[in-house]
């Protein structure tokens, strides 16, 4: 416990002054994060980063982290969905050029782990962009949602969520994280007024909670799958990055979603 307390604080010194900053400082940060995330899930699969499918992600996610002022700055005139469509036929050509000993499997993995990583990080990037606030917003939802599951599961915790997944996660612990984090978001509103009404707040507030939760679900899917215990190991006490980000990678993409989709309403 002592080991997973003091990394946490050191990485908070670290991420935070970053996240406060913004600009340059923090995409550099993002993309840091991402290429040890995409590095961690290659290797469960049992690919390795430095090979030609580990190349051509590696040069997806720096597209698709790319944030969105940079990209129009430099009028290419080509989409991200057009660039992971030429990410897959290049990984369609190496299955042919490998004679097959990388498979359309493993070629669909790669694409859709640089997919899923690159634009659940671009969208850290991008809520960022929309202001400060938004960050510490998520963030919090994300924290007190884990924190609450945490200790109300391990309380009151009788009946189990997913078993097949996550043996550990209970249905209580579940609820008790949602509510945990309504308890945060009124108080995070109440104290920094947050420019939205309550209602709005409390609906996504939920609504992030849940799909926090699924992110969380999602990579213990994966590392149950592939029999490894930890994403990996450069984080002591807290195991990889895709450890400490599975929740955000999958909160930040739908809160942008919500705050573009209802900003007409002006809620």
């Amino acid at each position: 416990m002592k080991q997973r307390i003091l990394t946490g604080v050191i990485a908070a010194a670290v991420f935070l002054p970053l996240v406060i900053f913004g600009e340059l400082p923090f995409t550099l940060l993002v993309y840091a994060i991402g290429i040890l995330a995409l590095f961690e899930l290659l290797r469960m699969k049992g690919l390795k980063l430095i090979s030609a499918p580990g190349i051509i992600s590696m040069l997806l996610l720096a597209v698709l982290l790319c944030p969105s002022q940079y990209a129009e700055d430099a009028g290419l005139g080509i989409t991200k969905g057009e660039v992971v469509f030429l990410a897959v036929l290049l990984l369609l050509a190496y299955t042919v050029l490998s004679k097959n000993s990388f498979t359309f499997d493993e070629a669909a993995f790669v694409a859709l782990a640089a997919v899923y990583i690159g634009f659940g990080f671009y969208y850290f990037i991008e809520i960022r962009n929309i202001g400060l606030s938004y960050v510490f917003f998520a963030i919090g939802v994300v924290w007190s949602t884990d924190s609450g599951a945490y200790f109300i599961g391990k309380a009151f915790g009788k009946r189990k969520l997913w078993p097949e997944i996550s043996p550990n996660k209970t249905v209580e612990g579940f609820w008790g994280g949602i509510l945990t984090a309504v308890v945060f978001s009124a108080i995070y509103q109440a104290a920094t007024g947050f420019p939205h009404a309550y209602l709005f707040v409390l609906i996504i507030t939920v609504l992030l909670s849940i799909v926090g939760q699924i992110g969380d679900l999602a990579e213990s899917a994966f590392k149950r799958h592939y029999q490894v215990k930890d994403s990996g190991r450069i984080l002591p006490g807290h195991g990889g990055m895709l450890d400490r980000f599975d929740s955000f990678l999958f909160v930040m993409p739908v809160l942008y979603f919500l705050l573009v989709l209802f900003q007409p309403f002006g809620l």
